[in-house]
């Protein structure tokens, strides 16, 4: 689901842990899912795409490994946090998109760099925790096919996020949250760059430039149905209306949609466990 990422995003968040007061440390199992997303920012076709995938959560005193990355729980301050955020996105063959056919199909991304998240508020309810976030992180993006491995930029992707705990159900959680994304060069050239060699009477050469990508209005509910399972379905507003690169003849639609659905299962959980409630959105 970011939405070069749309399917990793979601699965990350269907891999919390179900219900539950006391959570194992470590915990391993299968999620998978599927949606209906754009071949890539601003494309006009949308296709349907499924993957599973196995995930490991720790829940340390220091160090957690979880859907919000890996971060260090020793705050910078209070309400300001440093973490590692991770993100990526689907493949896509040229062949099945028009706007690229005859040029190279895009791989499957992944997105990896620092998240300083600050915590603008924190609910009262104890027994309905809510909070709002501002994430901002900065992520080296690459690319692979499974045989070679490209460097493709940089993302600086601010958000800022609200989330509920125990919405409409026991456990599960509610998260709307709404961003921006800047890309440099190459990045922007991954997208949006058409070479002399792949130029046609409809596409003409363009050269793309780093700056402003687009921004994105997302919506996830994930719903613990046992300690062991749980489900979670969202869905995704794009608008790239003024990006830097509109002029490129790749740049196709200003409004991208997206919805996604997915489910964990966790087969392995160890006997050690920690408080979920001193920590409710971790």
């Amino acid at each position: 689901m970011t939405l070069r990422i749309a399917p990793l995003a979601i699965l990350a968040l269907v891999a919390l842990p179900a219900q539950a007061q006391q959570l194992p440390v470590f915990e391993a199992g299968i999620a998978g899912g599927g949606g209906f997303l754009p071949a890539y920012p601003a494309s006009d076709q949308n296709r349907w795409r499924g993957l599973a995938v196995p995930y490991i959560i720790y829940r340390g005193n220091v160090f957690r490994a979880d859907d919000g990355g890996l971060r260090a729980r020793t705050s910078l301050a209070d309400g300001i946090e440093l973490s590692v955020s991770a993100s990526g996105g689907v493949n896509a063959s040229s062949d099945d998109v028009t706007a690229r056919q005859g040029m190279p199909d895009l791989e499957w991304l992944g997105e990896l760099g620092p998240n300083l998240r600050f915590t603008l508020w924190r609910g009262e309810d104890e027994a309905a925790p809510q909070r709002i976030v501002l994430d901002t992180p900065i992520r080296a993006v690459f690319s692979t096919d499974w045989s070679s491995v490209s460097f493709r930029g940089f993302t600086f992707a601010p958000d800022i996020a609200y989330e509920h705990m125990h919405f409409l159900s026991p456990f599960a959680r509610l998260r709307i949250s709404a961003g921006v994304v800047f890309g440099t060069d190459r990045y922007a050239d991954y997208f949006y760059d058409v070479a002399p060699q792949f130029a046609r009477p409809d596409r003409p050469a363009y050269n793309a430039q780093a700056g402003y990508i687009g921004s994105r209005l997302s919506v996830s509910y994930r719903l613990p149905l046992s300690e062991r399972f749980s489900v979670v379905a969202g869905g995704r507003v794009e608008n790239f209306s003024g990006a830097t690169n509109a002029d490129s003849p790749l740049f196709r639609n200003e409004w991208n949609f997206s919805v996604v659905a997915g489910f964990a299962v966790s087969l392995w959980r160890s006997e050690a466990t920690v408080n979920a409630a001193s920590q409710p959105f971790d």
